[in-house]
């Protein structure tokens, strides 16, 4: 009984600092920081100039997890920091300005929106589970970074839809579903706790 009050109690403080002013911006730069450390996570591909990494995972977590406003607020202040030579990108790309206009800028601009399409997705859909309405606000949040990204690389390198299709989504479809199930796992779970 101790503990179901102190976990309630916990659940209750927590919840409060969050819906406060300076709770949102504490949570919008820690999850620029969650976002920053999962781009280190990055294994370069020999056969294209996108490096797989845990970014997009974070990004589906950030948005499914601090809303639609808050979400594409956090990740919009990724895309500052990243700019102003901060080393928040993949350190497989060149950093700073360059990274964010060289052939994987696409990837990096879509995260605000796909940050704000699974927050704003996962809220729209109350009648479903937890988990499933957590993946398919991954899967909604996905299709945007893939048509942002591989849209700006077929316009950087003049490819053809078949080479942006091979080079650009493909390889990184099984990942992306792991991403997805992995966070709507992690959103469900985080959803319960803030339940008791």
């Amino acid at each position: 009984m101790q503990s179901t009050l102190s976990h309630s109690g916990l659940a209750q403080r927590s919840e409060s600092f969050t819906q406060s002013l300076p709770g949102r911006a504490v949570l919008v730069v820690a999850a620029t920081a969650l976002v920053a450390v999962c781009a280190h996570i990055s294994f370069p591909l020999p056969f294209t100039p996108v490096p797989l990494t845990l970014q997009t995972f974070a990004v589906i977590l950030v948005g499914l997890a601090l809303g639609p406003v808050a979400g594409f607020s956090a990740l919009a202040l990724y895309l500052v920091e990243g700019a102003a030579g901060l080393p928040v990108f993949s350190p497989q790309g060149p950093g700073g300005i360059a990274q964010l206009l060289g052939p994987t800028g696409g990837y990096l601009f879509s995260y605000p929106l796909a940050a704000a399409a699974a927050g704003w997705t996962v809220r729209a859909l109350p009648q479903l589970s937890r988990f499933t309405r957590a993946a398919i606000a991954g899967m909604a949040a996905t299709i945007i970074i893939f048509a942002l990204g591989a849209g700006w690389m077929a316009y950087f390198n003049h490819l053809a839809a078949v080479a942006v299709w091979t080079l650009a989504i493909v390889p990184f479809l099984p990942g992306e579903a792991v991403k997805i199930a992995a966070s709507s796992g992690i959103y469900s779970a985080l959803q319960r706790w803030r339940k008791q």
